[in-house]
């Protein structure tokens, strides 16, 4: 079958996702997409650009994917007249009804913000399935919405959380595992511990608890050495450069790397990932690790418990701050014991092997293929 995902933000993980699911399908995956930058104007305006450049290609698949980041009611509209009886899937990568808005962005005061949520819910509501990438992001868009919804003065169609419940679904995120075996190695026993950030350096990933807990370790003299890594913007939080000048040399990596074949390297040589995120729907970056058995310590909330199996997840997740020290002291303190530990089974189930044609299989049931 053919299958069409339209992507407004086509960049970082939504443009790895696509890309990725239609080198592993085995269905004629196209990506149509736009440059993943003005992240709000490609909410509003993205769907009228790929609109016509749909039509401009001739498109004629069994299946519309579109992602979060697109109105689908507006590029809905202005396909009409030649996508009749074509299904459409809803994928939500992140949503911007429970997505805690940074405090330093201007529309947040001048409460422009709530449109964006808007349009996933109207988007959602148009899809003939939904999809989420955890099961955490499903009851929290949906237990969301209702809120969201009842805020307007009247004809808040409260009824539609329902109809949009009964046609949702959990499709994780699949994610190319496999790409990072080719840069394996062993770690050298001799190396001092290894702590381990990859993420966005942005205020939603929490780095004030993250430096914290090493400041914390470090006041007890225990020995060990952090490598960060991620992606930054032009403004920081300021705990990043505070951090570097306190821990001085046990940093020895600060910035992102270079290439994939670096990143692969930092994440098989590094031993132990704190996670303090605020937010997030999946975790991308947390998976990678993990199947590099780097062992993660996850706070519990959000979708970290789902990576971990129930029986171990008293070993990798943790209620509050203090215990995130403590859990780390230990970890670092018995490091032999932590690298004996394997986590790649943990998340091998996202890889695109396993994933694929489990997205295939359900896209070819959206479809009515199968019927």
């Amino acid at each position: 079958m053919k299958i069409v995902i339209i992507e407004p933000y086509l960049t970082g993980s939504h443009a790895a996702w696509a890309r990725e699911y239609a080198e592993h399908s085995k269905h004629d995956v196209a990506v149509l997409g736009l440059d993943g930058r003005h992240w709000k104007w490609r909410m509003h305006g993205g769907a009228v650009t790929l609109a016509r450049r749909f039509a401009d290609a001739g498109h004629r698949p069994d299946l519309i994917v579109a992602t979060d980041m697109l109105d689908l009611t507006t590029f809905l509209s202005l396909t009409r007249d030649f996508i009749s009886g074509i299904k459409t899937v809803a994928y939500f990568h992140e949503n911007q009804i429970t997505y805690p808005w940074s405090e330093l962005d201007r529309d947040l005061a001048k409460e422009r913000d709530v449109h964006y949520g808007f349009i996933n819910f109207a988007s959602a509501l148009a899809a003939d399935a939904v999809a989420f990438n955890s099961e955490y992001h499903r009851k929290a868009f949906l237990a969301g919405l209702r809120p969201f919804l009842e805020a307007f003065p009247d004809h808040n169609e409260v009824g539609a959380v329902r109809v949009i419940d009964d046609k949702s679904h959990v499709l994780p995120l699949g994610v190319d595992l496999r790409r990072f075996d080719k840069y394996r190695l062993e770690r050298d026993p001799k190396q001092k511990p290894l702590i381990l950030w990859n993420h966005r350096w942005e205020y939603d990933k929490k780095p004030e608890d993250f430096f914290q807990a090493l400041f914390d370790l470090q006041d007890d003299g225990l020995d060990f050495e952090v490598a960060v890594l991620g992606e930054s913007f032009d403004v920081i939080p300021a705990i990043f450069p505070e951090a570097r000048e306190r821990l001085g040399e046990r940093v020895v990596q600060m910035g992102f790397a270079e290439d994939f074949a670096e990143y692969a390297s930092w994440l098989w040589k590094a031993d132990i990932l704190p996670v303090t995120s605020i937010h997030e729907f999946f975790g991308a970056s947390v998976v990678q690790a993990a199947y590099c058995n780097c062992f993660p310590l996850l706070p519990d909330r959000l979708a970290y418990p789902e990576h971990i199996p129930v029986e171990r997840r008293a070993e990798h997740i943790y209620g509050d701050q203090a215990r995130l020290v403590a859990m780390l002291r230990d970890r670092v303190r018995d490091i032999e014991e932590t690298r004996r530990t394997e986590t790649r089974g943990f998340v091998g189930q996202y890889d695109w092997g396993v994933m694929a044609p489990r997205y295939d299989d359900f896209f070819r049931a959206i479809s009515g293929m199968d019927a």
